[in-house]
């Protein structure tokens, strides 16, 4: 057996949050340095204390993939005419 680390799968999707200074800062950096992409506008909020920030990322290969599994998944049921409900699941 090997003692070498197995490497983490990089999530999807990462919200990153923390106070509003140079660390917080840095968390960011490294996570677009390792190719996440900023993924809307970033939150804030006073704590009575120190501001709170809040940034969401995505891994723009893996979100591609996610989004190709979804069309194939569309074109799928278009392409099933025969298909009927059955009355039952989720909504």
């Amino acid at each position: 057996m090997s003692d070498v680390p197995v490497p983490e799968e990089k999530l999807s999707y990462r919200l990153i949050t923390g106070p509003d200074d140079r660390t917080f800062c840095e968390r960011i950096s490294t996570a677009l340095a390792e190719g996440y992409v900023l993924h809307g506008s970033p939150a804030a909020t006073f704590n009575g204390n120190a501001v709170i920030v809040a940034q969401a990322l995505i891994l723009p290969a893996a979100i591609a993939s996610a989004d190709a599994a979804v069309a194939t998944a569309v074109e799928d049921l278009e392409a099933g005419d025969d298909l009927e409900f059955d009355g039952e699941g989720h909504a």
